[in-house]
């Protein structure tokens, strides 16, 4: 097994590559959770592994409540099934809020504050059901609570973190939030032995071939609690070994044909967040053209037989859209044409025409 074996089975256990998704909640499941802090984008990464889907259809999805939008893994927003919320709160807060105690005394929120700010908000969505993160702000500042300098968001996510709020849909370009209670009112119960076990082998299931740091770096777990879960998993999973490294997979993943597709992938997409060492996909030399600095920015990128080949940029215009490829090397007209492939693709999701700006 080789770097590019790895590659190219990871994007047919993520469902990139042969998809056969139905539906978001389908694909969400299958994965775990989805990074989901690019909202435009978190949406074609759904698209992408479902056959036929358009932007609409995913939204409805969210506005039927069969994936919901929230803090969860690395502190981040992801989405996530409904059904699990809970449990992956209780796996994952507990961490979050204290590791960001020190940016809350910077922020002068106290548990004064956030309990003052449970006490508006609360009835508040109580009687309106759903509001945008500006009209819960608005609604602060006249209760005299400060929103200013990222207070706002900071007691949104805390709230959030404590189960009290979750992400409803969005309004034009507004996100708003709901109360989690009567949003998501049905939910499982996990002891934290086997929330980690249904997490690692649902990464591993997805994700796979993977390694266990790779696991504890999209979970953002500590590595022993990681490897507690993987550990619970060993029996449904298999191993295989490449440069003397264990990778682990679903049993069933099927091996792949390499026909060089090619695919056009959003910012945070799975495919390359979803991995502590991306080097399978993407050439170190190339690190920081995807990721600019370093800075946590992940741009979307174009892949071709497994491999990252470039960068995508897009321009919204009114009946349609503009993709500009930058590419790290000059490529043959064979990719071109899956590149323009992949593009008409996301035409579709979008139901827009597309042009490609070479």
């Amino acid at each position: 097994m080789n770097s590019s074996d790895i590659a190219h089975l990871r994007l047919i256990s993520q469902g990139i590559a042969h998809p056969t998704a139905s539906s978001p909640g389908e694909v969400v499941s299958h994965l775990g959770a989805l990074q989901a802090q690019d909202y435009p984008g978190a949406l074609w990464t759904l698209g992408l592994r479902i056959p036929g889907s358009t932007q609409s259809t995913i939204e409805q999805a969210i506005d039927a409540r069969r994936i919901v939008r929230t803090w969860a893994m690395r502190g981040t927003l992801h989405f996530v099934p409904p059904d699990d919320v809970r449990w992956m709160l209780d796996l994952f807060a507990p961490r979050l809020i204290s590791g960001a105690a020190a940016r809350r005394r910077a922020l002068e929120i106290d548990d004064e504050v956030i309990e003052q700010a449970r006490s508006v908000i609360v009835p508040e969505l109580q009687q309106h059901s759903v509001r945008t993160r500006s009209e819960l702000c608005a609604l602060l500042e006249r209760s005299g609570i400060a929103t200013a300098g990222q207070r706002g968001i900071h007691i949104l996510r805390h709230l959030s973190l404590q189960k009290v709020l979750c992400f409803g849909p969005h309004q034009q370009k507004q996100p708003t939030f709901v109360l989690l209670d009567e949003w998501v009112p049905h939910h499982s119960s996990l002891t934290e032995q086997e929330a980690l076990h249904l997490l690692a082998l649902r990464y591993f299931t997805s994700h796979g071939p993977a390694t266990l740091q790779d696991f504890a770096s999209w979970s953002g777990l500590a590595l022993g609690r990681a490897k507690i879960g993987l550990s619970s998993a060993l029996q449904e999973l298999q191993e295989i070994s490449c440069s003397g490294e264990a990778y682990y997979l679903s049993k069933q993943t099927k091996q792949y044909t390499n026909n060089a597709q090619g695919f056009l992938l959003p910012g945070f997409d799975e495919f390359m967040l979803g991995y502590r060492n991306r080097s399978a996909a993407l050439p170190n030399a190339y690190a920081n053209r995807i990721c600019p600095g370093g800075n946590g920015m992940f741009l979307p990128t174009i892949v071709f037989d497994g491999q990252v080949i470039g960068t995508w940029k897009k321009r919204t215009r009114t009946h349609d859209v503009v993709i500009a490829p930058e590419l790290f090397m000059t490529i043959p007209v064979g990719q071109r044409q899956a590149f323009s492939d992949a593009t008409t693709q996301y035409g579709k999701f979008l139901q827009k025409s597309i042009e490609i700006a070479w």
